[in-house]
């Protein structure tokens, strides 16, 4: 970003620290802030891989998708069941930062702990517009550990060949989980994520060993 000549700001701890300081200074000075989940653009951009996806495999049964604030599930959840109603769409988030599971559930915005190592869906708080759309059209919301996380990283790395972090594993780690639910079925999963560093890869292959 900076060799592109943009200016990058590190504030506080997590996501939700950034974020928000992010809508305080665009409160402050007028900015237009780009919500990573209350934008509906944005939402709709996300979606267009779902459209993808159906445009190449019309006859899945069911799409794997990762949920940190809920966006990339909002966009396949309303592009899925418009192109086709009966396919069943399942978000997975960490355990370890569970707010958009907890909120699903309970049909209300909650917030929770955040400890994941998956950066990708490290929020503390749930957000409304992809909520709303999750609560009329997700068909199942599951959690997943970080010892899940880290398995399907690796099993992504070494069998696909694809560089991906724990928060694109998410998925894949959402079917590991379960193998049964999706045995003899068409099944998609979303990698969204390859943002891992050097230092990740070395600790993700020492914990293996």
């Amino acid at each position: 970003m900076r060799a592109l000549g943009g200016e990058v700001v590190f504030v506080g701890q997590d996501f939700d620290d950034a974020r928000e300081y992010c809508e305080k200074q665009a409160d402050d000075h007028g900015y237009r802030y780009i919500h990573s989940g209350n934008e509906p653009m944005l939402i709709a951009g996300v979606g267009t891989y779902a459209l993808e996806i159906l445009e190449t495999q019309p006859d899945l049964d069911v799409i794997v998708v990762p949920i940190g604030g809920g966006s990339g599930a909002a966009g396949v959840c309303t592009v899925a069941k418009a192109v086709r109603p009966s396919i069943e769409v399942i978000g997975v988030q960490a355990e370890a930062a569970p707010a958009a599971h907890r909120s699903w559930q309970a049909r209300a915005l909650v917030t929770a702990e955040n400890s994941t190592l998956a950066e990708g869906l490290a929020t503390r708080t749930a957000f409304d517009l992809p909520q709303q759309i999750l609560w009329r059209l997700l068909d199942d919301f599951v959690l997943v550990s970080e010892e899940a996380l880290r398995a399907a990283t690796r099993a992504m790395i070494e069998k696909t060949k694809n560089l991906v972090e724990p928060a694109g594993a998410a998925a894949l780690a959402g079917v590991l989980a379960d193998p049964a639910r999706f045995a003899d079925r068409k099944v998609a999963v979303i990698c969204s994520g390859g943002n891992i560093s050097p230092a990740q890869l070395v600790e993700l292959w020492q914990r293996q060993a």
